[in-house]
């Protein structure tokens, strides 16, 4: 089982920036891919970013050029530096990792951006 703790989330007003911060912890060996999804309400859960332990990272397009995904594979943490956000951005952020064939989530953090 791995475990994952966000932290980071908040209410910010629009074009500020904001830092997301997950830690796994439990058996953490052979993570693929950590990362973050988010849900809006009403809207499915979808992928904002994710990188494999050799950095290789992908995005979302509405988070390309505006969001930063880095891992720390020494600490087992991945943080997610979210700039210029929108109130689009507004949704729980989900932490979430694989590990050989299975996604485990963080209970996730509320992201709430105002016009």
């Amino acid at each position: 089982q791995v475990q994952l703790v966000e932290s980071g989330g908040g209410l910010v007003q629009a074009g500020a920036s904001l830092s997301l911060s997950c830690a796994a912890s439990g058996i953490i060996s052979s993570i693929v891919y950590m990362g973050w999804y988010r849900q809006a309400p009403g809207k499915q859960r979808e992928l904002v970013a994710r990188i494999t332990s050799g950095g290789r990272t992908n995005y979302a397009d509405s988070a390309k050029g505006r969001f930063t995904i880095s891992r720390d594979n020494a600490k087992n943490t991945v943080n997610l530096q979210m700039n210029s956000l929108k109130p689009e951005d507004t949704a729980v952020y989900y932490c979430y990792v694989e590990r050989i064939g299975t996604d485990y989530w963080g209970k996730g953090t509320l992201v709430t951006v105002s016009s």
